[in-house]
């Protein structure tokens, strides 16, 4: 039986690429350029033109130099390095600009066919079924490389933002000397809580405050590890020398305090926070104008 003809290997097939890219690098940017242009996901709202070819053409050269020095699906080889750098600022760039994970991924997966159509011309049928197999597969990496850079910079603002909003949420405001104040809105998890109790106790250390009020008058409801957190928040601030008040208990969580059975055992309370206002006040030795 006749032998069997052997597969081309791919450093040939990265080979032959790159130097079908050096050879037609204006006219695989020009369909590059036409292919992107013509995607449904095009944003020239969010990038110009002119800005667009610039990448594409620098990432070309990149891409020409790591295909002609190692494997073209081996993104850990050195050679390699420069094209996941040159992905990973793309991917930030268009991060910042306000692009999907799918309009950034476009990028690479519109280059499919420029590449395949010139690195394929003159090749064998054997040949030309290997270096589509090697294109496809080689982009596809990239792709799939850049969405996962896009998402883990996405999730980090996410996270961030998250953490900036918290940081809002739960303000510690000096009222006056040796009195705070913490009001508090929406619901408390697990993770805001911990965060209302390090907020507060690192503003009683920084201050030395003597008074702490908790105003929930903008907390809607509350449930039995809520009230654990509050508990263990006003434990926590007694241990740290200063007295806690509550103030703002609206109808409905005084019901529900009952009904859970909390015991708020000698813990002060206050309808409103003007009025907590005014027993810290007197517990600091203050008068209050007006007071009656």
């Amino acid at each position: 039986m006749p032998n069997e003809p052997q597969q081309p290997s791919a450093v040939l097939l990265n080979a032959v690429l790159s130097k079908t890219i050096r050879e037609n690098r204006q006219e695989i940017l020009q369909e590059w350029m036409g292919e992107q242009l013509a995607a449904d996901t095009l944003r020239l709202d969010l990038i110009d033109e002119q800005t667009l070819e610039l990448e594409s053409r620098e990432f070309l050269e990149v891409l020409s130099s790591a295909m002609s020095s190692g494997d073209a699906i081996d993104l850990e080889s050195p050679p390699w390095q420069t094209v996941l750098t040159a992905l990973e600022e793309l991917s930030r760039s268009r991060d910042e600009a306000g692009f999907s994970a799918t309009e950034t991924a476009t990028f690479i997966l519109s280059l499919k066919q420029p590449l395949i159509s010139r690195a394929t011309k003159d090749l064998a049928r054997e040949d030309f079924n290997a270096e589509v197999w090697l294109i496809s597969k080689a982009l596809d990496r990239l792709a799939l490389y850049t969405t996962e850079v896009f998402q883990t910079r996405r999730e980090a603002t996410i996270r961030r933002q998250q953490e900036e909003m918290e940081e809002l949420a739960t303000p510690v405001v000096k009222i006056w000397d040796g009195i705070l104040a913490l009001p508090l809105v929406g619901t408390l998890d697990t993770r805001r809580s911990q965060k209302v109790t390090e907020s507060l106790l690192e503003a009683i250390a920084a201050t030395g405050s003597e008074v702490a009020i908790l105003d929930l008058t903008g907390v809607p409801t509350i449930d039995t590890r809520m009230a654990q957190h509050l508990m263990r928040t006003v434990a926590a601030t007694r241990l740290m020398g200063a007295n806690c008040i509550l103030s703002g208990i609206r109808p409905q969580i005084a019901q529900t305090i009952v009904h859970l059975k909390i015991q708020l055992g000698d813990i002060k309370t206050e309808a409103t926070l003007a009025a907590a206002l005014k027993s810290a006040f007197r517990e600091s030795g203050l008068t209050v104008v007006g007071d009656s």
